[in-house]
């Protein structure tokens, strides 16, 4: 069951400038019944949110972020409008007029696929089941094959789990700044995060915990380059007798606005979800392009090096960012000819 709506357009707008005729179509996939979850728990009647939007009738691109990301990926109606608005639309990395930009709402998240609401109990997620129900809505959208799985962070996770599982339903699958297992290091940076938010919500503050805990995300999501060149040598200033540093201005307003719009218990739910992330890399059969991050500090180099040797087709390109993990969300100029790469491969198929 599903409720589907659909939005069509044509124009030669600036964020349409090939004038192709775009379609946008969203909805939400219910999954009756009880779903069994890759670590023993259970769901009753599951709900995916989803989005698709491109070129009509073209192939099919899955686009997936990381935990705070959502199904809108490109919003064609708003100027930058989208999580992934700097690689995703006309003429980008992931060009919407040349393929259909599918994602969806992660389940455990804030949107509005099935999550945990109001402080209640939910059971511990996997990116095998986030895998799952991709498989459930492209079966839902009558998408046979998919050109590729575009997935960053925690959606490169997710890619690779369906890799793995439903091979002949991907053609390609490009991972950003994902590996087939979490790094010690950065699990020990979000298990002390999560740790913060329980205790806020314990505390009957969780507002204020997310914001410490997307505070300290802050400091791992991007590079010490960036930070020095941003913040060594800035004004302090004077507030209340105390000194507030220009660094903590930065992460504590990132943080107050995360807070806004996500969940607390979202937040513990997909964090979790990363570290208990492994796959077999050697049973991922369809093509891999990895794309490393020299400055990523959650996901080193050297992990990425050590999955591209267990995977048995896959290639890795190592790029500079100081916007380091983040380096996803920012860097279409040096995603943009690696994409149309793994894109125009000819061995990549079509719905």
């Amino acid at each position: 069951m599903s409720n589907d709506k659909l939005v069509s357009r044509s124009d030669g707008s600036a964020n349409n400038p090939g004038g192709t005729q775009l379609q946008v179509r969203e909805g939400v996939l219910a999954v009756p019944g009880e779903s069994k979850l890759h670590f023993g728990g259970k769901l009753d009647s599951v709900s995916i949110a989803w989005r698709i939007a491109g070129a009509a009738g073209a192939p099919v691109v899955v686009a997936l972020g990381g935990i705070s990301a959502s199904r809108r990926v490109w919003l064609p109606e708003e100027p930058r409008g989208g999580w992934w608005h700097e690689v995703v639309g006309p003429g980008l990395a992931l060009d919407t007029q040349r393929f259909r930009i599918l994602s969806f709402d992660y389940l455990g998240a804030s949107a509005d696929s099935t999550g945990p609401r109001d402080g209640g109990a939910f059971p511990t997620i996997s990116a095998y089941d986030q895998a799952e129900l991709l498989l459930r809505l492209i079966n839902h959208l009558g998408i046979t094959s998919l050109r590729a799985i575009a997935g960053a962070s925690y959606g490169g996770m997710v890619a690779l789990a369906f890799g793995e599982r439903y091979p002949d339903r991907v053609a390609r699958l490009l991972v950003i700044s994902a590996a087939d297992r979490a790094h010690p290091m950065a699990s020990a940076w979000r298990v002390v995060q999560r740790r913060i938010v329980k205790f806020a919500i314990e505390s009957g503050k969780p507002m204020q915990g997310l914001e410490l805990a997307r505070a300290l995300a802050m400091a791992t999501y991007r590079s010490p380059e960036e930070f020095a060149a941003r913040f060594d040598g800035a004004a302090r200033r004077r507030e209340d007798d105390q000194f507030v540093l220009p660094v903590e201005e930065y992460l504590f307003a990132r943080g107050a606005e995360y807070a806004k719009s996500y969940r607390p218990e979202s937040f513990v739910c997909l964090s979790e979800s990363i570290d208990l992330h492994r796959v077999d890399a050697q049973r991922i059969f369809a093509p891999v392009t990895a794309i490393a991050i020299r400055e990523d500090q959650l996901v080193p180099l050297a992990d990425m090096r050590a999955m591209v040797a267990r995977l048995p087709n896959a290639e890795l390109h190592e790029i500079s960012s100081v916007y380091g993990h983040d380096a996803f969300l920012k860097e279409n100029r040096r995603l943009a000819p690696i994409f149309a790469n793994v894109l125009n491969d000819p061995s990549g198929t079509a719905e």
